[in-house]
């Protein structure tokens, strides 16, 4: 008998420790079990639909709670500001008996991935709008690109998103999500808007394309991202907005954006191969 995807398990450490199920192919969302007490924070707008017993409140911030107080809201709520996130964040309580469920769908089509952060290290850092929702106790922050070439090349610009903590997170990747364990010193180059996310360990550099017809003509932009080992990537094979550019192409806009685009707006879309 197949072991049941509710199976609850008891909670450990600082986070809510939820049981869910993600349902759908390309077009996913992920249903969250919830015991009395339990809480799961979303991005704003993404909840599908919630038990009745599922209380809901907008907080300030990441929904850590009182920690840091005034101070510390404020803190987690400017750190969302500088990755494009909304100040606020939602986070659904089950306040009655029994179990009780909400849902949260993505706001692209692609694949969701569950992540447990203790078992990754506790840290994952992702593309700046891959947040979907987590277990309550998840710190949302914010990893900046220790390299100049890196920030403005790299597809996500400097400022990526971080998740701290031991408990689970679900992000958002766009078509199919690919996971990679490389070695020590082993290096791996991908298309600079393909990188979803990947552990800290993992050293993030530019590397050259090829020769100068391979970079003018190739399609492929100017530089690939180079990942160093050791630690995990993930590879989203269809990010959003290469989809949203070949769509406005065939509209007759004349867009052909292929990556996730740099702080250098058309010349960096130019550079890295998105125009």
């Amino acid at each position: 008998m197949p072991t049941s995807p509710w199976t609850h398990a008891a909670r450990s450490g600082e986070a809510d420790d939820i049981d869910f199920e993600i349902k759908g192919q390309e077009l996913q969302f992920v249903e969250i079990e919830l015991d009395p007490g339990e809480s799961a924070v979303a991005e704003a707008g993404a909840m599908v639909w919630k038990d009745a017993s599922v209380g809901m409140a907008t907080v300030f911030g990441d929904g850590r709670g009182a920690e840091g107080g005034f101070m510390g809201k404020l803190l987690g709520a400017g750190k969302r500001l500088v990755t494009g996130e909304s100040l606020f964040t939602t986070v659904f309580t089950h306040e009655g008996g029994g179990k009780a469920r909400v849902a949260f769908a993505a706001a692209v089509p692609g694949t969701i991935l569950p992540l447990k952060l203790s078992d990754i290290g506790g840290t994952l850092i992702c593309q700046k709008d891959a947040f979907l929702c987590a277990a309550k106790g998840v710190a949302l922050g914010i990893a900046f690109q220790r390299r100049m070439m890196t920030g403005l090349f790299g597809g996500e610009g400097f400022i990526m998103q971080k998740l701290d903590g031991d408990g689970w997170v679900f992000v958002s990747m766009g078509g199919t999500v690919t996971q990679r364990e490389l070695r020590a010193g082993e290096q791996l180059h991908v298309d600079t808007g393909c990188l979803a996310a990947y552990t800290p360990s993992v050293d993030f550099d530019l590397v050259a394309a090829g020769g100068v017809k391979s970079m003018l003509f190739g399609g492929e932009g100017v530089f690939f991202a180079r990942l160093t080992g050791p630690g995990t990537v993930w590879i989203q094979s269809l990010p959003f907005s290469r989809l949203a550019g070949r769509m406005l192409a065939a509209a007759g806009g004349g867009g052909q954006s292929r990556g996730e685009g740099s702080v250098l707006g058309g010349l960096g879309d130019l550079i890295g191969g998105n125009n």
